[in-house]
């Protein structure tokens, strides 16, 4: 007996020492963190085929390898190790060869290569000088249907120096585009026994998401062919013949988007994504699933009764169903409609998240990446309404950490608006205890914060601080009228959604309401700037990627038509546009120490942003700090540069809060 109690008293202290061995999460951990995405799925249902991203530190930027999963789970086999990136891996439709994009060698432009399964190195089969956006097999795997973007001006070959941008668009900037000319993408058909590219669409429109019908005769594909598509976000489904010189046939007329074409399995129906708003600015609206005969007529909206946006729709195998992802109130929930009455039943639900979806139809399931807020994606095959983990890719990552407690919570604002949040306490927090809070605003602002893995505020957290996620009005997942709340009046109902979390939190014990920060990116870094400018009780700010004088950002960002829609010409409706620039007209307000962030080439937004706030806090006296990333867009993908902006974060934080 005294050696049984001696046995489990040693397997408690080593289990108790494993524990105490666990540490915090910290920024320096982007650099272990591994990201499957876009599985496919083999047409046989026995593999999956997706792409796994990793960090080379050495050289300072993410890589990605192909990686197949048998979808029992047992076998993982690593396919690619080139020291660039592969993406966009489609199996032939006899399953016997892995097609991607990739950039090798001496590649001008990304081409597309063939992977025998058998083994072997890859083949390159297309040499083409402009830029292939998105290709799709044909099902006799004789074709490949391309989407390639016309080549841009070439630099002068002597001095390797860019001719002059030549410009007369509506609109002339996007990020990651950069300044906008007449270049257009559209659609060829590569044969691959001849390697001849045969040419589909031409013209000054774009044809994007292009798809075989199921017998391979027809294609349909997205375009915009209003009169001025600069001046709205109209798309519409059209159809034509997989051959050169076939009339497209326009499917739907919705002056709104219409996208992502999903051909049923018999050929007969078009399941796409429909925006609910059909003005010429759409973000307010969310995606609705629509079905339309291929052959032209009614259009039917099966998702128009839940309220909710739904995205990634993907047929059964039988064609009965469509699957789709929804957002409802934190959760990303797994769906289903039923083809025929629009009827829909909840597949998986619960606090995750689901970002892609793609079905196997040999085996009459699905297979996506699915987090949790303590879980970074994973590769899950879907069987009915059970999930089941296909891939371990994270378990070295967590294997040393104690990450933070993560659970939900809903406040309610000045007004009586009801409002979801997640809160983030670090590992061990002991009972009672009041931490300092910081309120990390999401961005779009249509968007919701979900019960995802969200390394973000996990780090920010396990510095020692409360963290926040709040779904304020304007964000998805609630609804139509919750998201347009906002229209046209930036800087109110979400600025009282943040601040009645606020009261919430530290009404409930949980933190000390003498220590309070916010941050956020893009539209959190608006907002951040709207909320210090209304309330000085909190103590330290970040604004990242951020604007306040509205006014200046017409013509500097891409959002030209949003503004006209939503705010009006600037010399029309001038007092509209400087009522939402009060953060920067009424900087004076501003007493919280605030370090504002930016990327240098970014035009969603610009830089100027960030500079405005900063040199209007330096000339009043305010602590203020400003930090820009070199030759980064909106969103920051150099790995020392994210390292350095958690880092910078806390830093700022802990000067101020503790």
């Amino acid at each position: 007996m005294k050696s049984f109690f001696l046995t489990v008293f040693a397997a408690g202290m080593v289990l108790l020492a494993s524990a105490q061995a666990k540490r915090p999460i910290s920024p320096s951990d982007v650099y272990r963190l591994q990201q499957p995405s876009s599985p496919k799925v083999s047409p046989d249902g026995k593999w999956v085929v997706y792409d796994l991203s990793s960090v080379d530190s050495a050289k300072d930027k993410s890589s990605t390898d192909l990686w197949m999963v048998s979808w029992d789970g047992k076998e993982q086999v690593q396919l690619t190790f080139d020291p660039g990136s592969e993406g966009n891996a489609h199996f032939s439709p006899d399953g016997k060869y892995i097609s991607f994009i990739a950039t090798r060698g001496d590649d001008k432009q990304s081409q597309l290569y063939l992977l025998d399964r058998r083994g072997g190195e890859a083949k390159k089969l297309t040499n083409i000088k402009g830029e292939i956006d998105d290709y799709d097999w044909s099902p006799n795997g004789q074709q490949l249907l391309l989407s390639i973007k016309d080549l841009n001006y070439a630099d002068t070959s002597a001095t390797k120096i860019r001719k002059p941008y030549v410009i007369d668009r509506y609109q002339f900037k996007k990020d990651y585009q950069g300044y906008l000319d007449s270049t257009a993408t559209h659609l060829y058909v590569y044969t691959l026994a001849t390697k001849k590219l045969d040419t589909l669409t031409r013209g000054i429109y774009n044809e994007t998401q292009a798809v075989f019908s199921p017998d391979g005769n027809r294609i349909a594909f997205v375009s915009n062919r209003t009169e001025m598509p600069d001046k709205n976000d109209n798309t519409d489904i059209f159809v034509m013949e997989a051959k050169a010189g076939a009339v497209p046939m326009q499917l739907t007329k919705w002056a709104g988007e219409d996208m992502h074409p999903v051909w049923s399995p018999d050929g007969k129906l078009i399941a796409y994504s429909q925006s609910s708003s059909d003005e010429t600015f759409t973000m307010y609206g969310q995606t609705q699933l629509a079905l339309v005969p291929a052959a032209g007529g009614e259009v039917r909206i099966l998702s128009a009764q839940i309220d909710r946006p739904v995205k990634n729709f993907r047929w059964s195998s039988d064609g009965k169903q469509i699957a789709a992802l929804m957002q409802d109130d934190r959760e990303g929930q797994v769906v289903a409609f039923d083809a025929a009455s629009g009827k829909m039943t909840r597949l998986v639900t619960g606090e995750k998240s689901f970002n892609t979806l793609e079905t196997n139809k040999a085996k009459n399931g699905w297979v996506t990446v699915m987090s949790t807020p303590i879980t970074p994606g994973e590769i899950y095959a879907i069987e009915g309404t059970q999930q089941r983990k296909l891939t371990n890719v994270q378990d070295s990552f967590l294997a040393p950490l104690a990450l933070p407690k993560v659970e939900g919570f809903r406040s309610k604002s000045k007004d009586g608006t009801i409002v979801g949040g997640i809160l983030y306490r670090p590992a061990n927090t002991a009972a009672n205890t009041k931490l300092p809070l910081v309120i990390f605003i999401h961005g779009g602002p249509v968007d919701q914060d979900e019960y995802e893995f969200d390394m973000t505020r996990l780090v920010y957290a396990s510095a020692g601080y409360a963290v926040a996620a709040v779904n304020y009005r304007g964000s998805s997942g609630r609804g139509v009228a919750y998201t347009k709340a906002i229209y046209s009046d930036w800087g109110n109902k979400e600025v009282m959604d943040v601040l009645g979390a606020a009261d919430y939190l530290i009404a409930s014990g949980v933190v000390d309401g003498n220590r309070m920060g916010l941050a956020g990116w893009s539209y959190g870094g608006i907002t951040t700037n709207y909320t210090i400018a209304t309330d000085q009780r909190f103590k330290a700010a970040v604004s990242g990627a951020g604007s306040s004088l509205q006014l200046s950002m017409y013509g500097s960002d891409q959002y030209i038509s949003q503004y006209e829609k939503e705010l009006g010409y600037p010399w029309k409706n001038t007092e509209k546009w400087l009522a939402l620039s009060y953060p920067f007209l009424k900087a004076d307000r501003i007493k919280t120490p605030t370090l504002f962030m930016a990327s240098q080439n970014d035009f969603n937004v610009p830089v100027i942003g960030a500079e405005q706030m900063y040199q209007a806090l330096k000339t009043l006296g305010v602590p203020t700090e400003l930090i820009i990333y070199p030759g980064q867009n909106h969103g920051i993908v150099v790995p020392s540069y994210l390292v350095d902006r958690y880092k910078r974060h806390i830093a700022w934080f802990d000067k101020y809060l503790k």
